[in-house]
């Protein structure tokens, strides 16, 4: 992909998932669209965004 960051074991891209939020979509309609990640991926990557996050704010 480029480069890209995606969930690992696939090709979608962790922008995907912020595009679905952007918009007002659910996780569970992101995974409904993308069924090679699952929800465990998706609450992992965004508590280690969160985390990240907030480290990098102190």
């Amino acid at each position: 992909m480029g480069g890209t960051p995606c969930f690992a074991g696939t090709r979608v891209p962790v922008q995907t998932l912020f595009d679905y939020l952007e918009a007002g979509d659910s996780i569970d309609e992101f995974l409904e669209g993308f069924p090679a990640v699952n929800r465990k991926r998706v609450i992992a990557f965004l508590e280690t965004a969160a985390e990240q996050m907030v480290a990098a704010a102190r």
